[in-house]
């Protein structure tokens, strides 16, 4: 019975990995277009008295949006001009209008494919969001690199709001560059300058300054109180800086010494060696120094790490400083160079999209306190344009290749784009990220060392308790990393249509996860997550260990149905997996058969129907341990096919195991011990029971026979022995 039951599992993985082959070599799904969604889009849903919309424009996917017949605004979809896949590894469209000075008119969520984060999270919450970027000026965010309008983030949506945020803004800045809206102009995205490696410097401080090669940057007391007055803040101009209006405030410079020219004038020879090592090849540094009584530097990157009263601008983008692209210079190598109290190195790495030849600025932000812990800001900008004896005209290319370097240089703003969106979302969960690597490095030793481990029960036992409390509540109710089987759907659809680490990397915790899913297959199988990682399945082994303290019985299936039941698991998968290759929303809407959305990642803050269901599902757990797990978890069959690739054996096991011995498979908790001895890979959740009871002194029979041996023997040995002497007596 139990070969034949083998047989027909790998009868089910078999058929898995023909639809998996089938679903990779189906044709990619047609990117849309405005086209397709001006026809069905009502113009007054998406501007607030707008009737018709006209032609789309034959240069770009731009059509006006009307209003008794005159225009007010263009409208567009922001997949046509920047990528916006989200989490299901699926475009998010949004139609967006914005008039003739650059301020958005509407924005409207048209269509999404976020079932993952968005499933429970009413879809009008998410359009509302959407809306309410009317209003916002995108010449400023040109100004500000982005930065001058605020985020309001939804639990559960993090991610998706993170990349229709970026997708509004950046398609915004584009179109208006296109059409000359707000004054913004279409840039030329071919390089015409480069940086001359031969070029020259002068060596004194004064003719460095003076052909602005230095830039520099004074500010005196009347200076600052002025803009703190301009500023309208009357708490800061209540708190005007003392001292003689004409005192120094600040006098900065700066000065890029990743060009060689003015690297070798600006700094000594030692300095310079120094620096030439620190940067990488395509990283940018820059000198600023300065004095006075206000600091650029601060003291806020001592705590946090990052400069905050300083950043570098340039057209779009802006760069903030970090302790880890800063050093300290000792001298200033220029003849004539003024004593300054702060001398510091900052660079901006590779791959940045920075161009030393353009025109950047460097901005000052002045802190004012004006009560306990508020502050008042203004800002001061020390513009840089790169004199042009540092730079030389590129070789202007034929029309042919200058049309494909434009193009490749679009895909590589793009690429560049996409990749600073999922390094901010990185970098936004950090901590999470270094709570997570902790817990798979805590998993990964004590898998190591199981041996020793596994010689205590006890600490077995409270350790996992342990483990599984902080994946529930941590990696589960609150960073919301739990895998499901339509991260494997969503695999899949990107294989059809152009696979791209971006929609994986857009969540990290997930992508963690399955990048350690992946190399836990090779060593223990399935069950390094199913048994440790899993969020839903913790909560069902916790909520069972409450259960057994309140007496409440446990049932053991027999065998025979138990070992019938797991094919349920591959059943469903393979159902889910068909319905993909036909319909993946319907699949997406049929993956509800996994509570994990309903009681992990909204915390059973959900429609009823949705919660009933999930209720139910743990129901059966609280009297057979890990019921769902066992025998309806698609994800778990899922994972169970890749998991035969598993290379090492770390579960030991004595030749009596199940002939005759049955302790451990009457007491594996998910009765993964066949009755022959054998453990099924595919069932285990590696809880390590089998291992506390292969060192059990009261329990192994093999163990207490080892005992008593020795036990016999020690006695036998520590007998006193007599001596019995044949020799003969004198009487």
């Amino acid at each position: 019975m139990i070969k034949r039951l083998m047989h027909t599992h790998e009868w089910i993985r078999a058929i898995c990995s023909i639809l998996i082959i089938l679903c990779i070599s189906q044709g990619a799904f047609a990117a849309p277009v405005l086209k397709r969604f001006i026809q069905t889009v009502p113009p007054a849903e998406l501007v607030a008295g707008a009737d018709s919309f006209g032609a789309i424009r034959s240069d770009y996917p731009i059509a006006p949006i009307l209003k008794n017949s005159k225009r007010i605004g263009w409208a567009y979809v922001t997949s046509d001009f920047v990528g916006t896949t989200g989490y299901s590894g699926k475009p998010i469209h949004t139609m967006v209008a914005i008039d003739d000075n650059a301020v958005i008119l509407g924005a409207d969520l048209i269509e999404h494919s976020e079932p993952i984060v968005l499933v429970g999270i009413p879809n009008e919450k998410i359009k509302a969001l959407t809306r309410s970027y009317v209003g916002v000026n995108l010449v400023k965010e040109a100004e500000t690199g982005g930065e001058s309008h605020d985020v309001d983030i939804i639990s559960g949506a993090t991610v998706t709001i993170i990349v229709i945020d970026d997708s509004i803004i950046r398609s915004g800045l584009k179109v208006a560059r296109a059409l000359g809206l707000g004054g913004l102009h279409q840039e030329h995205k071919e390089k015409r300058f480069e940086v001359d490696e031969n070029a020259t410097a002068f060596t004194s401080w004064g003719e460095l300054t003076g052909d602005g090669t230095v830039r520099r940057l004074a500010l005196d007391v009347s200076q600052v109180n002025q803009a703190f007055a301009e500023s309208g803040d009357k708490r800061a101009i209540k708190r005007p800086e003392k001292g003689p209006k004409s005192d120094s405030f600040i006098d900065m410079a700066v000065a890029p010494v990743s060009i060689p020219a003015i690297g070798k004038a600006l700094l000594d020879p030692n300095e310079y060696e120094a620096m030439q090592q620190w940067l990488k090849p395509g990283e940018h540094a820059f000198l600023v120094v300065g004095r006075g009584r206000y600091s650029f530097k601060g003291s806020g990157y001592v705590r946090g790490g990052i400069f905050d009263r300083i950043q570098l601008v340039q057209g779009d983008d802006s760069y903030r400083f970090r302790d880890k692209v800063h050093r300290r210079v000792g001298s200033i190598g220029a003849s004539g160079a003024p004593s300054f109290k702060e001398m510091d190195l900052f660079k901006i790495k590779a791959g940045s999209n920075f161009d030393p030849t353009k025109p950047w600025r460097l901005q000052l932000l002045v802190q004012r306190r004006v009560g306990a812990i508020d502050k008042a800001f203004v800002s001061f900008d020390l513009g840089y344009q790169l004199p042009k004896k540092y730079t030389r005209p590129v070789n202007q290319p034929q029309a042919t290749q200058a049309t494909n370097q434009a193009n490749n240089v679009a895909l590589e703003d793009e690429r560049a784009a996409k990749q600073a969106l999922w390094k901010r979302i990185w970098w936004q969960k950090r901590f999470e990220i270094a709570g997570l690597v902790t817990m798979l490095a805590v998993l990964t030793t004590a898998f190591f060392f199981q041996g020793y481990l596994a010689k205590s029960a006890r600490v077995t036992f409270w350790f996992r308790i342990s483990y599984l409390t902080v994946t529930l509540f941590f990696l589960g109710w609150y960073a919301n990393a739990q895998l499901s089987v339509v991260n494997l759907m969503a695999l899949a659809g990107t294989l059809t249509s152009g696979f791209s680490w971006d929609a994986f990397l857009m969540e990290p915790l997930t992508f963690i996860l399955w990048f350690s899913v992946a190399a836990a297959i090779i060593f223990w199988g399935r069950g390094a997550y199913c048994g440790w990682l899993c969020p839903f399945g913790a909560l069902q082994e916790l909520l069972n260990r409450l259960a057994k303290l309140c007496k409440l019985p446990q049932w053991t299936l027999p065998f025979g149905l138990n070992e019938r039941l797991w094919a349920l698991k591959y059943v469903i998968f393979l159902v889910l997996f068909g319905i993909s290759l036909a319909s993946m929303p319907w699949a997406e809407r049929f993956a509800e058969v996994e509570p994990f959305k309903t009681a992990i990642i909204l915390k059973f803050d959900r429609s009823w129907p949705f919660v009933l269901f999930a209720l139910a599902v743990l129901a059966p757990g609280l009297f057979i341990e890990r019921f769902y797990c066992r025998y309806l978890c698609p994800l778990g069959g899922a994972l169970a096919i890749p998991a035969r690739m598993r290379m090492f054996d770390w579960l030991k096991r004595y030749p009596e195991c199940g002939r005759p011995c049955q302790t451990c498979g009457n007491e594996c908790p998910v009765q993964a011990i066949h009755p022959t001895g054998e453990i099924n890979p595919n069932e285990c959740v590696n809880c390590l029971h089998c291992q506390v009871l292969y060192n059990c002194e009261t329990k192994c029979p093999v163990v207490i026979r080892k005992m008593k041996r020795r036990t016999h023997l020690a006695a036998s040995t520590s007998k006193p022995s007599v001596h019995i002497s044949t020799a003969p007596s004198k009487s």
